[in-house]
């Protein structure tokens, strides 16, 4: 629906870029728009995104062609057994020349992190990940390394093949602004996919992506994001629906404070891609499953119910009142 609002808030450079980066996405994603919008609010809301989904949904493949309609260093590290933190940090390596040890920077200095099948390492990997996610530095031998900005971490993980996984540890989750899953495809959707590659429309290159967005307009495009209003009556609604979470008898695990600052946060940028500059109670409810699914934890029997986390968010939704 067209904004028929005056914004405040100059939004048409915005509003022009994420379209543009939904077309370039468009190039060999067929269908998926809700997870490319998820991953637009991320960037614009300066939050790293974990990805679930079964093999062959297109999570690696989505995040790589976003991350190349960005104008920023882009790096992919395939998550195993025996990766090491030092394999995504970096090390210290003893120059001879010198006689000096040098710092040798890992993969995760970059602004764009891929992490595929981010449960496969052991939870000190997951570990040497808490740092960079939240304080946007690393601290190796005593020295800290600020990164660059923007950086973001996209993650993806399958939901179905359990062996030879590790469990995310909370603290690292809680990290994520976003756990997206991702479906199969509509009916509609399938066929088109076979269609073009049947036409042989299939092959995928890389460099026929544009890149839409610079490291300085993302930075920019997120002090617009910074400027949407938010009513203080839609704060309260935000921390009413937080703090129903830690009281719900489904739930053994209630949601953070960060989880407050998520909401709100991505309802902006929501609003924002509905080329609106005021955020509304949709916007907020539209953010919460994917904000909330990873943070709170059903109890056990629950589980063993077979209830899933969406339907208890939308349970507690459902009861907090929405303000007029």
């Amino acid at each position: 629906m067209e904004n028929q609002f005056q914004n405040r808030v100059n939004l048409s450079e915005l509003t022009e870029k994420t379209q543009q980066v939904k077309a370039e996405i468009a190039k060999y994603i067929v269908g998926q728009q809700q997870l490319v919008d998820f991953l637009l609010i991320a960037i614009l809301s300066d939050g790293h995104v974990l990805i679930e989904g079964v093999p062959g949904v297109a999570k690696t493949l989505t995040s790589k062609l976003l991350a190349k309609a960005i104008d920023a260093d882009f790096k992919r590290i395939q998550f195993t057994p025996d990766l090491m933190p030092s394999d995504i940090i970096g090390t210290s390596v003893f120059n001879s020349k010198t006689t000096e040890f040098e710092f040798k920077r890992g993969p995760l200095f970059a602004n764009i992190v891929l992490t595929d099948e981010i449960n496969r390492s052991p939870a000190k990997t997951q570990a040497a990940l808490f740092e960079a996610m939240e304080e946007r530095q690393i601290t190796v031998d005593g020295t800290t390394h600020p990164l660059d900005q923007p950086f973001m971490v996209l993650a993806t993980q399958n939901p179905i093949e359990q062996e030879g996984t590790y469990r995310l540890p909370e603290a690292q989750l809680d990290r994520f602004l976003f756990k997206i899953n991702v479906g199969y495809p509509s009916l509609e959707d399938e066929t088109t996919m076979i269609m073009n590659f049947h036409k042989n429309e299939h092959k995928i290159d890389l460099s026929k992506i544009d890149k839409v967005l610079s490291k300085r307009s993302v930075i920019e495009l997120r002090k617009l994001v910074s400027q949407v209003v938010v009513e203080e009556h839609l704060i309260k609604y935000i921390s009413q629906i937080v703090q129903a979470t830690r009281k719900n008898p489904g739930l053994y695990l209630g949601a953070s404070p960060r989880a407050s600052l998520a909401i709100l946060n991505a309802s902006k940028a929501c609003a924002c891609l509905q080329n609106r500059d005021f955020v509304t109670p949709e916007d907020i409810k539209y953010v919460c499953f994917p904000v909330l699914r990873h943070r709170v934890m059903l109890t056990p029997e629950k589980e063993m119910e077979g209830v899933q986390v969406d339907t208890v968010i939308q349970q507690i939704i459902d009861k907090v009142e929405v303000p007029r």
